[in-house]
C-alpha cells in the first residue's frame, strides 16, 4: 500500500492552515432541518482515481456530468483524474478547494491517504462524497458505492458453479486468484466475498496475488502458468483487466482451452472476451445509477439538503447499488437492456459470428 510522502503531508497541512481564507467559497454539510442554500451556480468537484480501469473515463465521468447538468444547468463541474497517484489527488483537491467548490465527490486512489482530502475539506466546511471506493474517514458526508462484498460472492459462486457443472472435481486441480490492489478498500470487500465461497468449495487455491495493474497481473499469471500449468482448473480475477491479462498469459503459455475466468466492470473488452468464449463471466454494477446518485447527493449537499441514504457503511450514510452477474446467457437482458453498451459496440466484425451464435443481436 502506498504511503503519503512528506510533500503530501505538507500539502494537507497547508490546506488546513489556509482554511480561514477560503471559507467564503464553501458550503456547510447539510443537516436535517437545515435551511436550503441556492446552489444554482455551485462548483462541484469530481476526483476520479486512475485511467487503467477504463470505466472511470468512459462511464463514470460522462454519466456524472450528464446527471449534474440535468439537476443544475448552471453548475460548474471541476474534474480531475489522479492517474494512480495519491499525492496528485490531494493536489487536485487543493486546487478545487482554492477555486471554491461547494462539494467534493472523491473516488480515492488510496482510501487511507484520501482521509487527508476529507480533513482539508472539512476545515473549509466543504462536504465530501465518497464515490465508489470508500474513504477511511469518519468525516465523509455521504457514500455512494456498490455492494462489493456481494460482487466477490457472485464471482466466487459463478466460478465454483461452473467448475461443478463441468464435472471438475475439487481434488483434480486448483484456482489462481488475482485480487484487486491493497490500496483500494473495495478490493478487500471483493476478496472477502470471493473467499467466503471459494474457501468452502473444496477447490484448492494454488496462489494469490493483488493488483489492479494488468501488466503486473499478466507477469504474475505467466509465472504461475509456468509453475502450475495443468493443475489450473479456474482463475478468479477481481476485474476484467486482470482477467484479460490472465487470458493473455495462458495463451502465451500454450493453453488452447482457457479455464473459467471471472471478472468485474462489464468492460467492452471483457464482454467481447465472454462472447469469444475466453472469459466466463463478469459482474455488472449499474454505473449510471451510481453516478446519478452521486450527482444528486452532491447537489443536495450544495443546496443545504440531506441526501437520501439506503444504509450506512462504517457509520456513514450511504447508497449502495446491487451488482449483477453477467455471462453469455444474459448479456441481452442486462448490458443491452440497460443501454450500457449497444449490440453494435460488442459485436464488431471480429465477434459478429460469435454474437450471432449466442443470440446477441
Amino acid at each position: 500500500m502506498k504511503v503519503l510522502t512528506t510533500r503530501t503531508i505538507g500539502l494537507a497541512a497547508a490546506l488546513l492552515l489556509t482554511a480561514g481564507v477560503l471559507t467564503a467559497c464553501s458550503a456547510s454539510p447539510a443537516t436535517d432541518g437545515g435551511s436550503a442554500t441556492d446552489a444554482s451556480h455551485a462548483k462541484i468537484g469530481l476526483l476520479l482515481p486512475e485511467v487503467t480501469t477504463l470505466r472511470y473515463e468512459e462511464k463514470d465521468k460522462p454519466y456524472f456530468t450528464e446527471a449534474l447538468k440535468q439537476l443544475c444547468a448552471d453548475c460548474e463541474l471541476l474534474y480531475a483524474n489522479a492517474s494512480s497517484d495519491a499525492a496528485k489527488q490531494l493536489q487536485q483537491a487543493q486546487s478545487m478547494l482554492t477555486q471554491g467548490v461547494k462539494v467534493l465527490v472523491v473516488d480515492p486512489y488510496d482510501g487511507v491517504a484520501a482521509a487527508s482530502i476529507v480533513s482539508a475539506a472539512k476545515a473549509q466546511n466543504v462536504p465530501v462524497v465518497s464515490y465508489d471506493r470508500l474513504i477511511k474517514s469518519p468525516d465523509v458526508a455521504f457514500s455512494i458505492s456498490n455492494d462489493y462484498e456481494k460482487v466477490g460472492e457472485l464471482q466466487g459462486k459463478a466460478l465454483v458453479d461452473k467448475l461443478k457443472a463441468d464435472n471438475v472435481a475439487p481434488g483434480t486441480g486448483g484456482i489462481l486468484m488475482i485480487d484487486g490492489a491493497e490500496t483500494d478498500p473495495n478490493a478487500a470487500n471483493i476478496k472477502k466475498g470471493a473467499h467466503s465461497v471459494i474457501d468452502a468449495s473444496g477447490y484448492k487455491i494454488l496462489a494469490e496475488f493483488a493488483t489492479w495493474d494488468p501488466a503486473e497481473a499478466q507477469e504474475w499469471a505467466s509465472s504461475q502458468v509456468t509453475k502450475f500449468r495443468d493443475q489450473i482448473v479456474g482463475v478468479y480475477s477481481a476485474n476484467d483487466g486482470n482477467a484479460a491479462a490472465a487470458i493473455a498469459a495462458m495463451k502465451a503459455g500454450g493453453f488452447t482451452t482457457i479455464p473459467p475466468i471471472t471478472g468485474l466492470d462489464a468492460s467492452l473488452a471483457g464482454l467481447q472476451l465472454i462472447v469469444q468464449g475466453d472469459q466466463y463471466m463478469t459482474v455488472y454494477n449499474p454505473f449510471r445509477s451510481e453516478a446519478t446518485h452521486a450527482a444528486q447527493a452532491a447537489f443536495d449537499l450544495a443546496s443545504g439538503k440531506t441526501p437520501k441514504a439506503t444504509t450506512t457503511v462504517n457509520g456513514i450514510p450511504s447508497f449502495l447499488n446491487q451488482p449483477v452477474a453477467v455471462n453469455i446467457s444474459n448479456i441481452m437482458d442486462t448490458i443491452i437492456k440497460d443501454e450500457f453498451y449497444k449490440v453494435s459496440d460488442i459485436c464488431t466484425a471480429n465477434y459478429a459470428a460469435a454474437c450471432e451464435a449466442a443470440g446477441i443481436k
